[in-house]
């Protein structure tokens, strides 16, 4: 399904173009879950900025629309069809890398006690275990030249809980204090290590909480978006997935140097509570 339009009276910003200019000519970028919403903002706007981009999915479809649309782009997008379950392809994968993104996730919907425990896993060992053997796999370049930006596509969820989502609030807190961690061990190197915190984004991710939400609430599947997903934000809207990626764009520039080991949340103000 499609997700529901902005409410009367809110507009969501044009992005259709990147209001951040950063020069990432010579850079190599790897981004997972590249095939699609986030991911895949993320990619076009790194190749637009100039980077080569390892653009990793499981989707090869998915990354094969990805590749065609990166034609005439400043950079390169190179499709990589990767399933991040295996760590150590996912660790390998990562070699040589001058910036990772950090944003590939899945989500299930369900009480505690109803949460299949293999689901659990799986969720955590793309969310988070991936994430750190790919920081692991790109800490060496990064440290050999003195440079390197990690970006971790963390959630709002990764600073506030929601009930039924026990394996994706787990595996965001989690990539929190990873990113915090690899910041602090990466400072002295010249890489820095930051969380983007988005709200609801405009992805089929969130299309399909719609479903789950209305089924775990029992609501109409129209009224999820705001009474149950825009109910602590004070701005009522989706994310676009553009914004998300220029906020990771401008992590990777000369002005945000001295940005490391926090959190940049883009959550219409759920956190003011």
């Amino acid at each position: 399904m499609t997700a529901p339009t902005t409410p009367p009276g809110t507009s969501a910003p044009a992005v259709a173009a990147s209001a951040v200019s950063v020069d990432l000519s010579g850079r190599t970028a790897l981004v997972t879950g590249a095939a699609g919403g986030i991911g895949r903002a993320c990619a076009l706007r790194l190749a637009a900025a100039g980077a080569k981009v390892r653009a990793v999915d499981r989707d090869a479809e998915g990354l094969a629309a990805l590749a065609g649309h990166g034609d005439g782009l400043a950079g390169a997008v190179e499709p990589h069809l990767l399933d991040l379950t295996d760590l150590e392809a996912a660790e390998a994968a990562a070699a040589g890398t001058d910036i990772l993104v950090n944003n590939a996730g899945l989500q299930l919907v369900r009480p505690i006690e109803d949460f299949p425990p293999d689901v659990f896993h799986t969720v955590l060992t793309v969310m988070l275990e991936a994430p750190f053997r790919l920081i692991r796999g790109a800490l060496p370049h990064m440290y050999a030249q003195g440079w390197g930006r990690i970006v971790n596509i963390s959630s709002v969820h990764g600073l506030r809980a929601s009930a039924y989502k026990s394996a994706y609030v787990a595996a965001k807190h989690g990539l929190e204090g990873l990113s915090k961690t690899a910041a602090l061990e990466g400072a002295p190197h010249g890489v820095t290590s930051v969380c983007v915190n988005p709200g609801y984004v405009r992805t089929p991710l969130v299309e399909k909480q719609l479903a789950d939400q209305a089924a775990a609430h029992a609501l109409p599947e129209e009224r999820v978006l705001t009474d149950v997903l825009l109910k602590d934000s004070a701005i009522k809207r989706l994310v676009e997935p553009e914004e998300v990626a220029d906020a990771a764009l401008y992590l990777c520039s000369p002005q945000a140097s001295f940005i490391t080991g926090t959190s940049l949340a883009l959550d219409g103000g759920w956190t003011a509570h």
